[in-house]
């Protein structure tokens, strides 16, 4: 008899058994299984969910330190109770009025501006490609400095820095031609539109009154004091938004950084995905201008930060938005501390950090080799 045809033989056994119980696959290397209802399953990158946690744990020490230190030291005790309304009254409105609320402006700012930069270097495929550098954050910062030298500081709305923003969007486009977002013909159109309305920003500062252009100053170079808790709230709602948009897109971005035609293979609708990215990235940028102005290297360093980071395997949004919020809170402390009483804006404090890291990126082997 065949070993086919023996009831005990290890073939036999195998052509009885049941047909709904499919071999169970180990998930690949370097992730985990996470079963969903309905049977289904989504996998989940060891190395990026290990890092997004350490960013967060970094992000909220830095954030408690925020709190305690300045002008005022507190002990974490002191600030702690404060946070909640309990201690003396001037702890409490340092902390609750003050810090609290600039706290959350560094929070929100340097999420969106680090989100929106990954996306836009997803979509370019180059490392350059962020909103500061072509050219969305000068076409933000003009349109709302517009709008305070012209109507005045409570009536600057985040729809004008959304405006400029899609404006320097669609002028970067036409200058690029068919080159869309890819390739440095973009990049290059979007470093000269942003020459066009930072000079355009100069311009509105140089034919007003000293005291309008002091207080439209601020949107010029990038700072968190005394910011629009209006703006603000708008710019909280619209990352969580983002953050949401941005994990449905993360299968369809992650293909996108090879070819179109590999993309298409796979059934992504490559310019449905890139014309909602660049959206996305528009309107992140253009709310994080309209409350802190245009910070834009955290859109350069957080994503780095990120990438060195996490797993090569996908497109470290969370990632992203964590590291340029915590490097914005952290710029934000050190400014404050670094000669006091004097602060030095946000923004200049990640030029100084951020610069040296773009001439890295720059002079770096992949950037060569392009």
């Amino acid at each position: 008899m065949s070993p086919s045809h023996d009831p005990g033989s290890p073939y036999r056994r195998a052509t009885l058994a049941p047909r709904d119980e499919a071999p169970r696959v180990a998930p690949p290397t370097g992730t985990w299984r996470l079963a969903l209802p309905g049977g289904r399953a989504v996998l989940v990158d060891r190395r990026a969910s290990a890092a997004n946690l350490g960013l967060a744990a970094v992000l909220l020490i830095v954030a408690w330190l925020s709190l305690c230190l300045g002008g005022v030291p507190l002990s974490p005790l002191e600030a702690g109770r404060a946070l909640f309304g309990h201690g003396e009254p001037m702890t409490v409105f340092v902390v609750q009025e003050l810090r609290l609320m600039r706290l959350a402006a560094g929070l929100a700012t340097g999420g969106a501006f680090a989100l929106a930069g990954c996306l836009m270097q997803t979509l370019a495929r180059n490392r350059l490609a962020t909103p500061g550098i072509i050219g969305i954050d000068n076409g933000a910062t003009a349109f709302a400095v517009a709008s305070v030298v012209g109507l005045g500081v409570s009536i600057a709305p985040p729809a004008m820095a959304l405006a400029g923003a899609a404006t320097a969007t669609a002028i970067t486009f036409g200058l690029a031609g068919g080159a869309g977002t890819r390739g440095y013909r973009f990049i290059v159109a979007g470093i000269g539109v942003g020459a066009v309305f930072g000079a355009l920003t100069q311009l509105l500062l140089a034919r007003v009154a000293i005291d309008t252009a002091n207080a439209a100053y601020p949107w010029t170079i990038g700072s968190l004091n005394a910011r629009d808790g209006e703006a603000l709230g708008v710019l909280v709602v619209g990352l969580a938004l983002g953050l949401v948009a941005a994990q449905w897109l993360t299968r369809p971005l992650a293909v996108l950084r090879f070819s179109d035609s590999v993309a298409q293979g796979l059934g992504i609708r490559v310019r449905a995905c890139r014309y909602l990215a660049l959206g996305l990235a528009v309107a992140l940028t253009a709310l994080a201008v309209a409350v802190a102005g245009p910070v834009g290297l955290v859109a350069l360093i957080g994503p780095e930060i990120a990438r060195h980071l996490s797993s090569p395997r996908g497109v470290p949004l969370v990632g992203s938005a964590l590291a340029g919020a915590l490097v914005m809170v952290a710029a934000d402390l050190a400014g404050r501390l670094a000669l006091a009483p004097i602060e030095v804006p946000v923004g200049i404090v990640t030029a100084i950090v951020g610069g040296p890291m773009l001439l890295w990126i720059l002079l770096s082997p992949a950037m060569r080799r392009h």
